[in-house]
């Protein structure tokens, strides 16, 4: 090539390659060292180039993927449904211009892995602007898909169990409302509370419930089918969501089958909880159209169930509404009867079926509620639990019966007075002190304070509800066991315990004249107390027939309308004032009658006349309540 001056010059043509080599391996390098995946094509869509991440992505060597079709080396698919994605650089060369992936789409490599991605492509053109192939860069999104994925499942589970919450509850509950209604079928919310949880919390600690709530949790799912949901609501409460269901027995037959899941033992560590549950049911479209309304409707069924008793279920009704209603003004009345001073004690006395004679009297709390007067107790007494109201009426019941016990005695007549300690009381870690306050405050010797606890309570945590009742019976208080015969006492467990008193629990008192069965567990009963040198005393004493039994069984004491009703403070204090010792003597006959139930408890054949007493006969146990002497406590 000549110069200007006509003369002949080299052209450092390999000097200008070199340069264009260079800048090519400095792409490849810059290409190779970015981390996202860089894949070329020509015009047919077959694929000219892949970097290094490309090769790792879709596990292609550059060798083998160039000149093959893009879709064979880039397989992409919908992550939802996976259908293959159209190809984003068909479109890019078709419309020349920059395009983006749809979002949610996966790359599947060549064997097999998956990887989250999100990417764009856009044409390639020459230096005279003419299309020439396509350019697409894609970038692994799998650890932020994962977060994202992790956060939205925290947003809408329970960080303790796991299950959906309130919130995907409500999303799913919607969302099968509005199939329903176009299919016409029906589904149910079913609301599930477990029975005195916080006991278990407030015996065995927080840690352990927690542990329980897992337990129950797996339990509720493998007990219904997978296209219900189970939710945890909330503290001890869960909502399964029953969906498409051909009619409401559909429901009943699934919550029964929810119902079996807590017969057996819930293991948790080294331990075995028995626990149950009530459990409400509403049905769509019946019982409300919408989510909030069908799960009111089935929480205010399940405060029924609850009411009725544990590990129960109970259907919305209308007139529920009604009750919910009187049970909210009740409770936020009884929050306030406290502050209010509305609680009265009233006594039943206890009296020896030998003599007669007053031995004592169990303390019992009656609401004096300035509208309704006085509440009967199974009216307000199911409210404290549930609105923790017990350990604060409990102290107070406490306090006030060493109170007016203390103020009996100084009037000149000591009387043992019984005070029922419920689940919650005995496992509160505060109940010693409290006892102890009870007594120091009001100068209460502990020999005339009887604290009543049922066979249930004792026997859930036998070792620990030994070490308790020793150290009570170490202060001087007396041990009662109430309603005995009901719960799984053993006899080798009883031998452990302080206990100064077995009180047989009614209904075996109220059947044992016609039923052998009920009459053999009273025998027994009194057997198990006298080998075990406590006073045997029967409750729910009703007819003199009864007192006949007992006394030919030898009951030492009983307790019942038929002796006394309940009294209130005031007319106790007038019945313990004056007494003198009252005899129990029945005819010959009638006793007679009363000691072949006794002995025969099989054989309940009594005679025509049966066993009765006449009116003076009658009268004298009547005595024991109009006409009694105060007994020392022994």
């Amino acid at each position: 090539m000549r110069d200007g001056n006509g003369a002949d010059r080299i052209v450092p043509i390999r000097h200008d390659a070199d340069e264009t080599l260079d800048e090519q391996e400095r792409a490849e390098i810059t290409l190779d060292s970015i981390g996202d995946a860089v894949v070329s094509t020509d015009t047919s869509g077959n694929v000219t180039y892949l970097n290094a991440f490309a090769e790792r992505m879709t596990g292609w060597r550059r060798e083998e993927a160039v000149g093959r079709p893009l879709v064979r080396v880039v397989r992409i698919v919908d992550s939802a449904t996976r259908e293959p994605r159209p190809n984003p650089m068909d479109l890019a060369v078709r419309m020349n211009t920059t395009v983006a992936l749809t979002s949610n789409c996966v790359l599947i490599r060549r064997d097999g892995l998956e990887t989250a991605i999100e990417d764009s492509a856009a044409p390639i053109h020459d230096r005279q602007g003419r299309i020439a192939g396509a350019v697409m860069v894609l970038h692994d999104v799998s650890a932020a898909r994962a977060t994202s994925l992790h956060m939205s499942h925290l947003a809408a589970h329970d960080a303790l169990t796991d299950l959906p919450n309130r919130v995907l509850l409500n999303d799913r509950l919607t969302q099968a409302i509005e199939s329903a209604r176009r299919h016409h079928y029906q589904l149910a919310v079913v609301f599930l509370d477990l029975d005195r949880f916080k006991q278990v919390n407030d015996s065995v600690g927080h840690g352990i419930g927690d542990q329980l709530l897992q337990t129950v949790a797996s339990r509720l799912v493998a007990s219904v089918r997978r296209s219900d949901t189970v939710s945890r609501y909330g503290g001890d409460e869960f909502v399964i969501l029953l969906s498409r269901l051909e009619q409401a027995d559909d429901a009943a037959a699934a919550v029964r089958k929810v119902l079996t899941a807590f017969t057996m033992p819930f293991e948790v560590t080294d331990r075995e909880l028995h626990v149950s549950a009530s459990i409400g049911v509403s049905v769509y479209p019946d019982d409300g159209q919408d989510s909030e309304t069908l799960i009111t409707n089935a929480d205010t069924a399940m405060y029924s169930a609850k009411a009725r008793g544990s590990n129960l279920y109970q259907f919305f009704k209308p007139e529920m509404n009604v009750r919910a209603l009187t049970r909210h003004w009740m409770e936020s009345d009884l929050r306030q009867a406290l502050s209010r001073q509305e609680f009265v004690l009233c006594y039943q006395p206890k009296f020896s079926l030998e003599t007669g004679a007053m031995t004592g009297a169990e303390a019992l709390v009656r609401w004096m509620h300035p509208g309704r007067g006085l509440t009967l107790p199974e009216q307000f007494l199911p409210i404290p639990e549930g609105a923790d109201l017990v350990l604060p009426m409990g102290r107070w019941a406490l306090r006030e019966a060493c109170s007016q016990a203390r103020a009996r005695l100084d009037a000149g007549w000591p009387m043992r007075v019984g005070y029922n300690l419920s689940a919650i009381e005995f496992r509160d870690r505060e109940l010693l002190a409290y006892v102890c306050t009870a007594l120091a405050e009001s100068r209460l010797e502990p020999r005339y304070l009887e604290l009543e606890l049922t066979e249930r309570v004792l026997m859930q945590h036998t070792e620990s509800s030994t070490r308790a009742l020793q150290v009570l019976r170490h202060l001087g208080v007396q041990i009662a066991i109430d309603d005995f015969g009901t719960g799984y006492s053993s006899l080798s467990y009883l031998r452990d315990c302080p206990v100064d008193s077995l009180k047989i629990d009614r209904s075996f008192v109220r059947d044992m004249t016609a039923d052998p069965g009920a009459a053999s567990v009273v025998r027994a009963a009194i057997g198990m107390a006298k080998s075990l040198k406590c006073r045997a005393i029967a409750q729910g004493v009703e007819t003199a027939q009864q007192v006949a039994v007992l006394r030919a069984m030898g009951c030492d004491e009983g307790q019942g309308d038929y002796l006394s009703r309940p009294l209130v403070a005031e007319e106790f204090a007038r019945l313990v004032a004056r007494g003198e010792r009252g005899e129990v003597e029945p005819a010959a006959e009638p006793a007679e009658a009363a000691e072949r139930i006794a002995e025969r408890p099989y054989d309940t054949t009594v005679g025509e006349r049966g066993v009765h007493l006449s009116e003076g006969q009658r009268g004298a146990i009547g005595r024991a309540v109009h006409d009694s002497r105060i007994v020392q406590p022994k």
